[in-house]
């Protein structure tokens, strides 16, 4: 059985400082928990950012990658949801955090500021 790993929820669209930013801290946030708490971590943000602007995807087409994303939700074993600014109005993590519910998957969260 393949070993099971955390779902990163970020903020994105909402996320003040631009996508480019929210990339950035998003990559940061995942890069610091692989290292501190030494867990397998898979972050959309992180892992699509890139591949959309590459590719010509609206990488602001929630739909599209909430559907991208459901798979990973269903084989990921909990989410962590990174405080970051934006994160309380952000439309992706709200859904996200609302499908592990639903699924009965437990929610963290991590405290996070920018610097």
């Amino acid at each position: 059985m393949p070993e099971s790993f955390t779902y990163l929820a970020t903020p994105y669209s909402r996320y003040p400082y631009g996508l480019e930013a929210a990339y950035h801290e998003a990559c940061r946030a995942a890069n610091l928990l692989r290292e501190t708490r030494r867990i397998r971590i898979f972050c959309p943000v992180a892992e699509f950012h890139k591949l959309a602007n590459s590719l010509g995807i609206d990488p602001l087409d929630h739909e599209f990658w909430l559907a991208v994303c459901r798979p990973f939700m269903e084989r990921a074993a909990d989410l962590l949801l990174v405080k970051m600014a934006g994160w309380q109005d952000s439309l992706g993590v709200a859904k996200e955090v609302q499908a592990f519910h639903a699924m009965g998957k437990t929610v963290g969260f991590v405290d996070w500021n920018v610097g």
